[in-house]
């Protein structure tokens, strides 16, 4: 543990698959006004290559994917080595707080089973977005004092994959927004439940696309690199620019924020600026 000036309780990493940075392309008003209140880029980096476990990974175990070595395939048949020399934020989390309600709530199931390390007594439901958000508001309700909590929802890349990614394509632009209404009911639920003035929230996403293909991603062209990251709590002025920040350092963020020291192999780094008031 690592001794930090800050009301930090809880860590929520909100997070919805494939979005790229077409937020700003369509209307996104419950993760627009959130974010007015914190710091947020439009031009973080997502890891290469640009494809769901390889980015999620590199978000939740602070490495790049030539380390943590995850890929669509692996997560959705392996369970992620609970001895990894690159252990996730969840596992950093347990082995500090052996009692304390750490939960995960992934739309794509390979997270929860592949990505995410088991027997670490983490509360993990995978269910269609809707639904998924359902199980949270419950779960928020029953257990306020959770002290990290991730969501995925997926939809925004299913409707990249059927119908095109982009900001010409009508059906996924409303992917996301139908994501911005489900994220404004997970915002609003940490908002009633009163954990807003002591929480580090995080809103991202993982990776775009429509860059070589318009109907996939994993290259590294912009529309698959560039992507929206966020995130609003103690210490974090508004409008705090990010420059050079990558999806992987998110792990680092969370770290930070829970008091917890990152392991030295993580590739992870928290932003300069992020922490202004806190002398980071």
């Amino acid at each position: 543990m690592i001794s930090i000036s800050k009301p930090i309780q809880r860590v929520f990493i909100l997070g919805m698959d494939g979005a790229g940075n077409f937020i700003q392309n369509t209307e996104t008003p419950n993760i627009d006004a959130f974010l007015q209140k914190g710091a947020v880029t439009y031009n973080a980096q997502a890891q290469s290559p640009t494809i769901s476990a390889e980015c999620w990974g590199s978000i939740l175990h602070g490495v790049l994917p030539e380390k943590h070595q995850l890929n669509n395939d692996i997560a959705a048949t392996q369970v992620y080595p609970s001895d990894s020399p690159y252990p996730s934020v969840f596992r950093l989390a347990r082995e500090a707080w052996p009692e304390a309600k750490l939960a995960a709530f992934s739309s794509w199931t390979p997270i929860n089973s592949g990505i995410i390390e088991e027997d670490l007594g983490i509360h993990k439901e995978s269910l269609p977005d809707a639904e998924l958000v359902g199980a949270i508001q419950t779960y928020l309700e029953q257990n306020n004092d959770v002290k990290l909590l991730y969501m995925q929802l997926d939809e925004p890349d299913g409707s990249g994959h059927k119908f095109g990614y982009g900001p010409d394509s009508p059906e996924y632009l409303t992917a996301i927004s139908k994501n911005d209404e489900l994220f404004g009911l997970v915002l609003g639920s940490i908002e009633k439940l009163g954990l807003l003035e002591d929480s580090l929230v995080i809103l991202l996403t993982d990776h775009g696309g429509g860059g070589d293909n318009k109907y996939s991603h994993g290259s590294d062209h912009p529309m698959d690199k560039n992507v929206f990251w966020g995130c609003v709590g103690p210490g974090i002025e508004a409008g705090v620019a990010l420059p050079d920040l990558f999806i992987v350092d998110t792990a680092a963020v969370a770290a930070y924020a829970l008091g917890l020291k990152q392991p030295d192999s993580w590739d992870a780094k928290v932003p300069a600026s992020l922490f202004s008031k806190l002398g980071v």
